[in-house]
C-alpha cells in the first residue's frame, strides 16, 4: 500500500493515516507513506505524542518524500493519492488499483474529474477530501486488499486507461502553444 499526497503532502490524508496507525487499524496491509517534506516533522511530533516512534511502527515505513516513485508505485498493490494528471497517468500506466482523494478547490475541480475517469472505468474509488476519515479510508483499503479478484480487476481496468508518453505530449502542447503565442 503506497500512500502519498504529492511533494507537499496532503494534510487530510496525513491526518487520517495518523489515526489509522495510532489505532493500529492497518492489520491487513503494509504501508509506505510519503508525508511530504513540509509535514514530516509535524507528523513525527504527532506520532510521538501518541507514543509512536515514526521509525518503528509495525507494518509501516514513513518517509518525507519518495525519490524513486515509479519503482515504489510498481511494487505497491494499491495506491492512495491525490488525483493530479501525472499521478493518474502513472497509476494507469502501471495498472494499479487506487483510492483517490481529489484536492478540492483547484482549477475547475480538475482533480475530481481526473479521479472520475478511473472510477468510471472501475479502476479507482474516490473519497472526497471533506469526507475522508480514518474509518472510511481504512474500510476502503480493506475492501480492496481483502478481495483479490476486485484488486486484480481494478488493476486491469486501470491499464485500459493508460496513456503512454504523457510527458512528451505535454511538452509538444506547450511548445505549440508558445509557438502560436509568438505569432
Amino acid at each position: 500500500m503506497l500512500i502519498f499526497g504529492g511533494s507537499q503532502g496532503a494534510q487530510k490524508i496525513n491526518e487520517a493515516l495518523i489515526e489509522i496507525l495510532t489505532e493500529k487499524l492497518a492489520k491487513n496491509y503494509q504501508i509506505i507513506w510519503a508525508t511530504g517534506q513540509k509535514q514530516y516533522d509535524m507528523i513525527k511530533k504527532a506520532l510521538n505524542e501518541k507514543m509512536l516512534d515514526i521509525n518503528n511502527i509495525e507494518n509501516s515505513k514513513i518517509v518525507p518524500y519518495i525519490y524513486n516513485m515509479e519503482e515504489i508505485m510498481n511494487i505497491s498493490n494499491v495506491i492512495v493519492a491525490r488525483s493530479g494528471a501525472m499521478t493518474i497517468a502513472e497509476i494507469s500506466n502501471l495498472g494499479k488499483p487506487s483510492i483517490l482523494v481529489p484536492l478540492p478547490n483547484v482549477s475547475q475541480d480538475h482533480q475530481l474529474y481526473n479521479a472520475k475517469v478511473l472510477e468510471k472505468a472501475g479502476a479507482a474509488k474516490i473519497i472526497l477530501n471533506d469526507e475522508l476519515t480514518k474509518d472510511n479510508l481504512n474500510d476502503c483499503i480493506n475492501s480492496i486488499i481483502m478481495d483479490q479478484d476486485l484488486m486484480k480487476a481494478m488493476g486491469e481496468n486501470a491499464l485500459k486507461e493508460a496513456s503512454y508518453n504523457v510527458e512528451d505530449k505535454i511538452y509538444k502542447e506547450i511548445k505549440e502553444t508558445i509557438h502560436n503565442y509568438k505569432k
